[in-house]
C-alpha cells in the first residue's frame, strides 16, 4: 500500500516512523509522498532526505498514479472535503481522526512491551529474592489458606515437590491438620492480618518431613492489590536451635543454684544426721531385740541412712570437680559397666548384652564419670525392666559427623511423654524412693564432655538413651 501524506508536521513525522518500524502482516505500507506549504516541516525534511515526492501543494498527487491511499494530517476537515472530491476512484483517502488509530494502536503496543517487560524484571527480581537472597522459609498464602507460592528452601524442608505443595492448605502443608491453626499455642497469623490489615508475628511448632517437631518464628506481611487484601507472604525461621540454647542456658543457671543450695544444706544436715543414726544404734545396742522401742529406734536408723542417702547424692550433684579426661576407649569403659550391673540384671532375670562397633575411635573423656553415667542409666533400666525383659547396651561411631552415640535401650515399663521433659530436672523422680539426681547428674557429666544426652520413649514399650560424644584428639586435659 503506498501512501502519500498531506501534512507534514510532528503527527507526520510520526506515522512515518511507525510504519517504518512494524512489520505488517498482511498489509505492506509504504510512505511515497509528503506534502506541505512548510519546507522546515519535519515530515517534509525527512521525505526529502529519503528521496520522496515532496510537494508545497497537495493537488501534485492527484497527478501521480502510484498512490493507494491519501491520508491527511493538518486538521483540516476543508482539505478533506476537497481531498475527496478531487482523488481518483481507485484512490482512498482518510482524515486526521481515523490516522490517530495508527499511534493509539502504537502506543498500546508500546506500553504493552513496556509492561511486560517491568513484569519480566519484577519476577526475576521476586525468584531472586526468595530463592537466592533470602535464605528462610518463604511462602505466598491466599486469603483462605491456599499456597500460591514457596521458596525452593522450604521445599527442600518439606521434602515436597512445587505440584504437592501449590494449592494445598498451609496448614495441611505445615501442620498435617484438617482445618486452620487457632488458640494460644497456634494462632494464625493470617487471620490476625485479616482482622487488622497489619504484618503480624508468631511462633508455631512444625513437623518436619521425618517427623521431627521444630520451632519457628513466623512473619506475616499483607498483599495488598489496588487497596484491597488479597493475601499475604509469610516468611519462617527455624528457631529449634535458639530455643534449646535458651532452654539449655536456663537449666544451667538452675542447676548452678540448686547446687550451691545442695552444698549448704547438705552439709549442714550431714552432722544431725550422723549423731541421730549414732544414738539410735547405740541406744538399739541396750534394748532386747523385738521389743516395740528397738522396732521404733530401727525406724529412725532406716530413715536416717536414707536421708544420707540423698545427702550423698546431693553432695555429689553439687560437686564441681573439674574432669580429667584423656583419650580412652568407650567400648571398655561400657564392657566394664557391664560387669558392675550383670548380676542386679540377672537377680530379676533380666537379660543385658551389648552391641558394640568393631572399630571405635578413642574419644577424650574422664573415665570413672562416663562409667558412673553408664552404670546409672543401666540400673535405671533394670528397676524398669520386668522379669524376662531385655536390655542393651551398644555403641555406634558416625565418620560423617564424627561423633560416638552410646545407645542404653529398654524393653521397660517407658516415660510418660508428659514426664519426658522433665527427667533431667533437679528432684523430678516417679520413684517411690528416688532423689531424683541421678539422671541431672549424669546430664551434667555428659555435658561437661561436650556432648549430649536425649531419651525416647513410649509407655509400655521401653526406654532408648541417646548419648553422644564428640570424638577429639589429643591428650591434653582440658575439658
Amino acid at each position: 500500500m503506498r501512501i502519500a501524506i498531506v501534512g507534514a508536521g510532528s503527527k507526520c513525522l510520526y506515522l512515518m516512523n511507525i510504519i517504518e518500524k512494524y512489520e505488517f502482516q498482511v498489509v505492506f505500507p509504504v510512505v511515497v509522498a509528503v506534502a506541505d506549504i512548510n519546507n522546515e516541516a519535519l515530515g517534509l525534511v525527512k521525505a526529502r532526505k529519503k528521496n520522496l515526492f515532496v510537494t508545497n501543494d497537495y493537488n501534485d498527487f492527484f497527478k501521480l498514479d502510484n498512490i493507494d491511499l491519501i491520508v491527511e494530517l493538518t486538521g483540516n476537515i476543508d482539505i478533506h472535503n476537497d481531498i475527496l472530491t478531487k482523488k481518483n476512484s481507485r484512490v482512498r483517502a482518510i482524515a486526521h481522526t481515523t490516522a490517530m488509530l495508527f499511534w493509539e494502536i502504537d502506543s498500546a503496543a508500546r506500553m504493552h512491551i513496556k509492561t511486560h517487560q517491568e513484569l519480566s524484571e519484577t519476577l526475576a527480581l521476586y525468584n531472586v529474592l526468595i530463592n537466592g537472597l533470602i535464605h528462610e522459609d518463604v511462602v505466598v498464602i491466599s486469603l483462605d489458606h491456599t499456597i500460591l507460592d514457596i521458596n525452593d528452601a522450604f521445599l527442600k524442608k518439606l521434602g515436597l515437590t512445587r505440584e504437592e505443595a501449590i494449592g494445598h492448605s498451609c496448614y495441611e502443608i505445615t501442620h498435617h491438620q484438617q482445618t486452620p491453626c487457632s488458640g494460644k499455642e497456634h494462632p494464625c497469623p493470617l487471620a490476625q492480618i485479616i482482622t487488622t490489615g497489619k504484618p503480624s508475628k508468631t511462633t508455631h511448632i512444625h513437623i518436619g518431613q521425618n517427623g521431627s517437631k521444630c520451632h519457628v518464628s513466623i512473619s506475616c506481611y499483607p498483599l495488598f492489590e489496588q487497596g484491597e487484601l488479597k493475601g499475604v507472604i509469610e516468611v519462617s525461621k527455624d528457631i529449634t536451635k535458639e530455643i534449646e540454647f535458651e532452654k539449655k542456658m536456663m537449666q544451667q543457671e538452675k542447676l548452678v543454684s540448686i547446687g550451691r543450695l545442695s552444698a549448704g544444706v547438705a552439709h549442714e544436715i550431714n552432722n544431725p544426721l550422723t549423731t541421730i543414726l549414732t544414738s539410735s544404734m547405740l541406744i538399739q545396742e541396750d534394748l532386747e531385740e523385738g521389743s516395740e522401742i528397738h522396732k521404733e529406734l530401727a525406724i529412725i536408723s532406716n530413715e536416717a541412712l536414707r536421708c544420707r542417702k540423698i545427702v550423698k547424692s546431693l553432695l555429689d550433684f553439687a560437686r564441681q570437680s573439674k574432669s580429667f579426661k584423656k583419650l580412652d576407649d568407650l567400648n571398655e569403659v561400657i564392657k566394664e559397666s557391664l560387669i558392675l550391673t550383670r548380676k542386679q540384671a540377672k537377680f530379676k532375670d533380666i537379660d543385658l548384652d551389648t552391641s558394640l562397633a568393631t572399630e571405635l575411635p578413642q574419644s577424650k573423656i574422664d573415665r570413672d564419670k562416663i562409667q558412673q553415667t553408664i552404670i546409672n542409666l543401666t540400673l535405671n533400666a533394670i528397676e524398669a525392666t520386668p522379669a524376662g525383659g531385655k536390655i542393651q547396651l551398644s555403641s555406634h561411631y558416625f565418620q560423617d559427623k564424627n561423633i560416638i552415640e552410646i545407645q542404653v535401650s529398654d524393653t521397660g515399663d517407658g516415660i510418660l511423654p508428659e514426664n519426658l521433659d522433665k527427667i533431667f530436672d533437679p528432684f523430678f523422680t516417679t520413684k517411690k524412693n528416688g532423689t531424683g539426681l541421678g539422671l541431672s547428674i549424669t546430664h551434667g557429666i555428659i555435658e561437661q564432655h561436650g556432648g549430649t544426652i536425649l531419651a525416647k520413649s513410649l509407655p509400655g514399650k521401653g526406654t532408648n538413651f541417646y548419648i553422644t560424644f564428640p570424638v577429639k584428639q589429643g591428650n591434653d586435659d582440658d575439658d
